[in-house]
């Protein structure tokens, strides 16, 4: 029995082969009642015709990929012309989630290296402060954040007061308090899978690097950046995705004037007068630009690999 070896055994091996078939099998139901088959409902209702009380007429039509990209008029008489206002939230959102990732990568990669570089008993307590704002609903940190940078807010109070200000700091219903807000939000998503990265990377190489003179910018460049990489990349997706469908940040922090992709799925499902296959329309087109990502992510990273 001490050198007993179920590969060894054919018909011990088709058992575990089987078993291992039944573990996965309560995942893939769960990813198929809750995944796959809304993915697919929202692509049916996204070819659907909307009923003018709210809800959907069940007869095939590509009027709202049409009312996404082009507009006819309001009567649809008119020359097509191309739709630049839901194309433009659309960019809006892009480089809104560029930007946050860009700007959660510039300062979740030090933070990451700052907790993983502490002695082991101090970093839990790094981590800790890291994840504890999650402990809160998404939508009070939201709301609490238009608290703090409103007009009458701490910020402007503590800017004036320290004489650096003159006048209160307008920055509700601006861009640039969405972009506070995507940045608060998913900060903790890019600093956690660095984190997980640079704590397996063996110091030894950068010490190696700074006996052969090796300037410390080249070190990072050439070995320890390269070695994290994984790391990196799965905080930027971790961010660029989620920022890229947010909505509560556009809503509350943006205004009408700062929409975002998610804001307008969003506004298609409310009340009785929404529009649904356009909102499943416009859902199914960023649900494409996600994969995109995902999909060139995982040829670059095949590439490397070779």
């Amino acid at each position: 029995m001490a050198g007993f070896n179920p590969g060894n055994n054919a018909s011990g091996g088709s058992v575990f082969a089987d078993m291992r078939h039944r573990l996965l099998m309560p995942s893939w139901i769960t990813i198929g009642v809750l995944l796959v088959i809304p993915v697919l409902l929202m692509l049916v209702y996204s070819f659907l015709t909307k009923e003018f009380r709210g809800g959907v007429i069940w007869e095939f039509s590509l009027a709202a990929y049409d009312q996404f990209f082009f507009d006819r008029g309001l009567f649809g008489d008119e020359p097509v012309k191309i739709e630049w206002t839901y194309l433009t939230i659309f960019a809006r959102s892009i480089v809104q989630a560029a930007l946050a990732t860009f700007f959660c990568l510039l300062i979740g990669f030090p933070t990451a290296y700052y907790i993983a570089t502490r002695p082991a008993s101090t970093r839990a307590f790094w981590l800790f402060m890291i994840t504890v704002p999650y402990w809160v609903n998404l939508l009070i940190r939201t709301v609490s954040m238009k608290f703090l940078i409103r007009d009458t807010g701490p910020l402007n109070h503590w800017l004036m007061q320290a004489g650096i200000l003159s006048e209160p700091l307008h920055l509700i219903n601006t861009n640039i308090a969405v972009q506070l807000g995507l940045f608060y939000s998913y900060l903790p998503f890019m600093v956690l899978p660095i984190y997980a990265s640079v704590e397996r990377f063996d110091f030894a190489l950068l010490e190696a690097a700074n006996d052969l003179y090796a300037k410390r910018w080249t070190a990072m460049r050439r070995i320890l950046i390269p070695v994290v990489k994984p790391g990196i990349i799965a905080g930027c997706i971790l961010v660029f995705v989620p920022s890229l469908g947010a909505f509560l940040a556009p809503d509350l922090l943006g205004g009408a004037k700062n929409f975002m992709i998610g804001s307008l799925i969003e506004e298609q499902f409310k009340g009785s007068a929404g529009n649904w296959p356009f909102g499943a329309a416009a859902s199914m087109i960023l649900l494409s630009l996600v994969l995109l990502v995902l999909m060139f992510y995982a040829r670059s990273d095949a590439r490397s690999a070779r």
